[in-house]
Formats: C-alpha cells, structure tokens, sequence
C-alpha cells in the first residue's frame, strides 16, 4: 500500500465516529430504562467503600488486559516498539474497533498503525496476523474448556423463568455459529502461517473467482500475499517466543473477562465466579458476529439477561439490576477506548501524514 493510500485508510477514522456507537448504546439504555427497569430495583445497590474498591480493581483487569497486549506486542516486534508506541497503536487499535462492527474489526488499519511506528509493512502484516490468530486461538482453547468445566446445560440455560426459552435458544445458536467462524479462521491462517502459505493463497484467488465475491479478488490476491509474506517472517520463531506471545494473550483476555465479576462483587457476594466468567466470554464469541459498531447496544442486553440469574435479588429486581451492571461494565471496558482513541487519533494522523495532508489540501 502506498502512502497516500494508507492516508486514505486511516483518516475515515475521525472522532465524529464515536457518535454511531454512543447513540446506539444510549438509545438501547433508553429503551431499556422505560420499558424494563425498575427505578426500586436499582435502589438496591449501595455504594460503599467495598463499592470503590472492586470497582477499582475492575479499572486494573481492564488495565492488565491493555498491559497483556503491549507486552504481546513489543514481543512480536522484537522491542522495536517502546512501551509508549506499544500503548499508542493498542488505543489505535482498539478506537478503530470500538467504532467499527466486531465482523470488521480494526485490522486493516493496525497494520498502517504499527508501519507508521517504525516497522516495516511485511513485518507489521505479520504482527497483526500473529496477534489476530493468537486472539481466535485463545476463544478455540477456553470454549470447550468452560463446556467441559461448567457444563453446558448451565452456561446455556438460566433459572430466571423472565427470560425465555427463546432467547436461551437463540443464544446456543448464535454461540455455535460465532465459534464457527472462530475456528475455521484459526484453522485457515494457522495452516497458512504454519503449514503451506503458497496453497491458502491459491485457493483464496480460486474463491474470489466466483461471481458475487469476484470484487473482492484484488484484497483477496493481498491477503494471501500477506500470508506468505508473513509465514516467512514467524515460522523463524523459536517455541519460547510463541510461548511468551500466548502467555501475554492469556493475561490480556483472562484479565478482560473478570472485569463483571469485580462489578458483581462490588455490590454482592458472588457464588459461582467461573460461571460468570465463562458467560462473559461466550458474550464476548456472539459479539464477533454483532452488526453494530462495538456490539453497541446488543451487548448490553446479552450480558444483562445472561447475568440475570447470578444477582442475589428478589426476581422482581434481578433483571432491572443485571441491567445496570451490563451498563457498568461497557462504562469500563469499551467507552474509554472511544475518549482515547478519539483524543490521540488527530494528533497521531497530523504526526505521520503530515505532508499527505498538505498535498491533499
């Protein structure tokens, strides 16, 4: 990709973006509060001092997943990058998905965050894919983990009558088809990375040789030009690097998914922790295929109806409460990165492009 063209890619990032997310989720919450939540319900939860605290630590496992991403990352580049561009590209990155829906992702975009850091454009290709299967990985691994360890008649079903069999039945689906498409990626750039690039990129040009998709063959042609370049570059790394690379992934996304349970205890003593870890992470499966930019709004309602039956309350209050902590919960672990990435992206555009934009102007 030429300058101009990552210039192009990178500047629809602007911090009006926040807008379509934050209307999303408001609108949702809206809705939600006059049809479904119970203002005595939610006179239920007292803050206290405990309160602070487990709020607090909710902040740190939001933290220790954004610290397990810049370790992975400065790995992955050898410490090319310093722990303040490590910080910068993850807040990038993670602004550029927070805007954009879970099935786009941000990235296309982190390799032109990662190059305009100082790393070349075959050696940043190779950083996102690594990043991105190690990611889908960790989903493949923990899954059927929780299946074996929870059980999967209790992670799919509740026992609050309220919220229907439907939706329970509607969840498994979704899950099963989210998990899908999980692992056939894991699969398709494992065996590309790992195994044969030459032949995953064959048969991507063969694909997008179809009518409907055939559109799309140029990007197709490229990404399988990225595989081969970047299964050049990693297949060189010894086990200990992959080791310390999924060691960091394991910090980031375990980190992540105790974020609910600190919220829970903030104002109730918890039973069953796994469980509500395993359902934050099967959560967070459905919200790879989610339309919305974020998983605005269906995320809110997902999580608030599966946690429902983990709230210590009166029935009558439960739902209206698990509601509320839903809220909490993207209050810490995604709205922040719209605030940052919206306040770093128009300085970092005018610091690498600025003679782009001057000779666009």
């Amino acid at each position: 990709m030429s300058e101009d063209s990552h210039y192009t890619l990178v500047s629809k990032l602007k911090p009006s973006r926040i807008i379509i997310p934050v209307v999303i989720g408001l609108a949702v919450v809206g809705w939600f509060i006059i049809k479904d939540i119970n203002v005595d319900a939610l006179r239920k939860l007292h803050f206290t001092g405990s309160t602070v605290f487990w709020i607090f630590v909710a902040w740190c496992c939001m933290l220790g997943r954004d610290l397990g991403y810049m370790i992975r990352i400065r790995i992955l580049t050898e410490k090319d990058l310093t722990w303040l561009q490590a910080f910068r590209v993850i807040m990038l990155w993670e602004f550029t998905s927070a805007i954009t829906p879970s099935t786009v992702g941000g990235t296309a975009v982190a390799v032109v965050f990662i190059h305009k850091e100082g790393i070349s454009v075959g050696r940043s290709t190779s950083v996102v894919l690594a990043t991105s299967f190690l990611d889908e990985l960790y989903f493949v691994i923990m899954f059927p983990v929780i299946l074996i360890t929870v059980g999967g008649k209790i992670l799919f079903t509740t026992s609050v009558e309220s919220i229907g069999v439907t939706f329970l039945n509607n969840l498994v689906i979704v899950a099963i088809v989210g998990y899908t498409i999980i692992l056939a990626w894991v699969i398709f750039v494992g065996y590309g990375l790992f195994v044969d690039p030459v032949k995953i990129k064959q048969t991507l040009i063969y694909v997008f040789r179809l009518p409907l998709i055939r559109r799309w063959r140029e990007s197709a042609v490229k990404a399988g030009n990225d595989i081969v370049e970047s299964s050049r570059e990693l297949k060189r790394k010894p086990f200990s690097f992959w080791l310390k690379v999924f060691a960091a992934t394991f910090l980031s996304w375990t980190s992540r998914y105790w974020v609910v349970n600190a919220i829970l205890v903030a104002f109730f003593s918890v039973s069953d922790h796994f469980l509500i870890f395993a359902r934050q992470l099967l959560t967070w499966i459905i919200m790879i295929i989610l339309p919305t930019p974020g998983g605005s709004g269906f995320a809110e309602v997902i999580l608030g109806r599966y946690i429902t039956d983990a709230i210590p309350a009166d029935p009558a209050y439960a739902g209206s409460i698990a509601f509320a902590i839903a809220i909490i919960w993207r209050l810490i672990s995604y709205y922040p990165y719209l605030l940052v990435g919206a306040l770093i992206i128009p300085g970092w555009i005018q610091k690498k492009f600025g003679r782009s934009i001057s000779k666009k102007k």
